[in-house]
């Protein structure tokens, strides 16, 4: 355990304008504090704060946030008070160990709930001030350490988790690199004690079989660079067990197939040198082919600099070199600390400085809750990333997999939700079209778009998956309410009342509703009928009104434009959907069939599935079409047999183009020597539509049979 005086002389080393009472007040105020609290590893507690500010320390970070490393658990495990706290040691330190605390009250619970609702107040924490969340890596680094005397196993390998999916991730993307990995060795042994065993084995073998390899690589490096005219510091390692085990996960390789488990840094002084030691090094080895990364000219988002290269350097051997300047070196072990308030003056702690914790914020504020949070920031942190740039050459960061729709969220959230298309390189391609590396993008927006349902199934970013489903989510109950609206009229409509909204407020408990337009919603949802309503508002007629309709006299039975309900302006795929086994056109006799949770499925009147309803009179609901769906595009179905021939195929795609119609899906559901059979959804605009495409085809010579499918 660190001493006062250490602890003291430590900060002075670096920082000799440390305010050295206020250290030496807050360590004894720590151990009196803690007194005679014990920690599961039978030591006294103060010395996990002791330990914690010591490895602040040694990040070299400010006063206040050495006193609020050892003061980071007197609020909560001892009788300290807060006020007491920022009377003794002045308000920063008050707000930072308030920060923290806030944190820890709910650490230890196991709820998923829990875990992402503390996630979520981290990241609002250390919006207010990024030194919150360094003394939450502090803390979590020595409780990892001090991890096995914890006897539970389950509370361990929870504690593990937690830190490979949170803590790890949010060290690396404040560019601390040397916690980010102590971090995940320490949560890889707990997690994966038998692989990590495995993997250490199999480097201590090739450490004893290669003897002295590692000097002998630096000295013939070392040499190489000299000759080049270049004088460099360069040093050796393996590459951590967790990032062997990750790498032969994700490129499904074993060990012996890892070529590249070495590491070496190459330091010189300045950016040109570094680019003149790449250049001496591919001239001596044979370079690995897609290998090399700048991330000097292309930066982290976390600010990290290095050349990154893989070659068969000396002995044959494949290493990994990585050349960076000293102050390279010094961010990316240090991140954010490398650079802090005792060196500039008008260093910034709040975090909103980093994009990424910007990006985060804007996902809290769209996400429906702390699960949701917790998903996309997940997606946001742990995936590899791929460059892209705008027209203008701005540089975007993205995880590897982001689709045009994430970066057009990337630059601004009004540009993601009006995307109607995108230009990668000049080229006009699919939304879902992955980027790669170098990719130029051009947004293409259009102010009457919306964000589509559809884009959730492809983007990859948290911000752009949040943004969707808020708006579907919005967007949905607007759905639902005017469609739950237009059914309960309809349902006093058809029970010969005039529709008020005055006998509807009297039976809002009945169904859970606070307010009318839930009611209406719960309705346009599914959760309850139009006829479940009128009979709860005019109970006495109730018998009557719930007598079963023949299948098929509901099919017989007239409608007109005062009893059906309209489907006007709803987005297919919210509160309506279009029955996939009739395919209903604008045109068709239909009706819907009202399902639990999902709104409405509308079904063409003579649909066979509609037999499985005929007991269920209450799901049955008379709708027509609106002009706004008639001038829509949908999808009609049509099964052709086409003769097996040359140029066939052809032919019927290009009768179907002729007539206006464009193949959305198309596949060949039985084939034989002579014949094709051929199932074609096309896009129309109404049954008539659909009825002269079918025509068409019919006075085809090469065509044998076209009919629309049913069922």
């Amino acid at each position: 355990m660190m001493r006062q005086f250490e602890l003291v002389e430590l900060v002075k080393s670096y920082d000799p304008n440390a305010d050295e009472g206020l250290l030496n007040r807050a360590y004894v105020y720590s151990m009196k504090a803690h007194g005679a609290q014990l920690r599961a590893s039978g030591d006294p507690y103060f010395s996990h704060p002791i330990q914690v500010a010591g490895l602040l320390a040694q990040m070299k970070l400010d006063s206040a946030s050495i006193v609020t490393g050892l003061l980071h658990d007197t609020i909560e495990d001892t009788v300290a008070t807060l006020d007491e706290i920022e009377r003794l040691f002045g308000p920063e330190v008050g707000r930072l160990v308030d920060g923290v605390t806030k944190l820890s009250r709910i650490e230890l619970q196991s709820d998923q709930t829990k875990q992402a609702e503390n996630f979520r107040k981290l990241v609002l924490a250390m919006s207010e001030d990024i030194r919150v969340l360094l003394v939450k890596l502090a803390d979590r680094l020595h409780n990892m350490q001090t991890l096995r005397f914890i006897e539970s196993e389950d509370k361990r390998r929870r504690i593990a988790r937690e830190t490979m999916d949170i803590y790890a991730p949010l060290a690396e993307r404040i560019g601390m690199h040397r916690m980010k990995d102590q971090l995940e060795d320490l949560a890889f042994a707990e997690l994966y004690p038998d692989a990590r065993a495995s993997i250490l084995a199999r480097l201590g073998f090739l450490r004893d079989r290669g003897g002295d390899i590692v000097p002998r690589i630096i000295a013939e490096l070392g040499r190489k660079l000299k000759e080049g005219g270049l004088e460099a510091a360069i040093s050796g390692r393996e590459k951590s067990p967790y990032s062997i085990w990750r790498k032969m996960q994700r490129k499904n390789v074993s060990f012996e197939q890892l070529a590249d488990v070495m590491a070496f840094r190459v330091m010189v002084n300045d950016i040109g040198a570094c680019y003149h030691a790449l250049g001496i090094i591919h001239s001596s080895y044979h370079v690995v082919p897609g290998r090399f990364k700048d991330y000097i000219s292309t930066p982290k988002p976390n600010n990290y600099r290095s050349l990154h290269t893989g070659v068969l350097g000396p002995e044959r051997q494949r290493i990994e070199v990585q050349i960076r300047t000293g102050d390279m070196h010094e961010v990316a072990e240090l991140g954010v600390a490398a650079h802090w308030i005792y060196k500039q003056s008008e260093a910034r702690t709040d975090g909103r400085q980093y994009r990424w914790l910007r990006e985060l914020l804007d996902i809290l504020d769209h996400a429906s809750g702390p699960e949701e949070f917790l998903e996309h920031t997940k997606l946001e942190m742990f995936q590899d990333q791929v460059f892209a740039f705008t027209p203008k050459g701005d540089l975007i960061a993205l995880p590897r997999g982001a689709t045009p729709v994430d970066f057009a969220y990337a630059v601004h959230s009004q540009i993601g939700d009006t995307t109607v298309g995108a230009k990668i390189n000049g080229r006009l391609l699919p939304l879902r079209t992955r980027l790669q590396n170098g990719d130029q993008v051009e947004i293409v927006t259009s102010k009457a778009q919306t964000p589509s349902p559809t884009w959730e199934r492809f983007v990859v970013t948290g911000k752009a998956r949040a943004r969707i489903r808020r708006f579907i989510r919005t967007q949905q109950r607007t759905q639902y309410l005017d469609l739950g609206r237009s059914i309960v009229q309809k349902a006093f409509r058809q029970d010969g009342q005039d529709f008020s909204e005055r006998p509807l407020e009297a039976v809002l408990k009945q169904f859970n509703c606070a307010t009318v337009e839930d009611l209406y919603v719960a309705v346009g949802e599914g959760i309850a009928t139009g006829r479940e309503v009128v009979n709860a508002a005019f109970p006495r007629d109730a018998e009557d009104r719930n007598k079963v309709v023949p299948l098929a006299r509901a099919r017989r039975k007239g409608r007109s434009a005062e009893t059906a309900v309209p489907i006007r302006g709803l987005i297919p795929g919210m509160a309506v959907h279009f029955a996939g086994c009739c395919h209903p056109l604008p045109g068709d006799r239909i009706v819907g069939i009202v399902t639990t949770g999902k709104g409405v499925t509308i079904h063409t009147i003579d649909c066979d599935t509609l037999e499985s309803f005929a007991e269920e009179p209450e799901r049955w609901l008379d709708v027509a079409w609106s002009s706004e769906e008639a001038d829509a595009a949908h999808t009609g179905r049509i099964n052709v047999t086409i003769a097996n021939e040359p140029g066939n195929l052809g032919s019927l795609t290009t009768t179907i183009g002729k007539q206006g119609g464009n193949i959305s899906n198309l596949k060949i559901t039985n084939r034989s020597t002579d014949f094709f059979e051929i199932m074609v959804d096309i896009q129309v605009a109404d049954v008539k539509h659909l009825s002269t495409i079918i025509a068409a085809l019919r006075a085809t010579p090469v065509i044998n049979s076209v009919e629309r499918a049913r069922g």
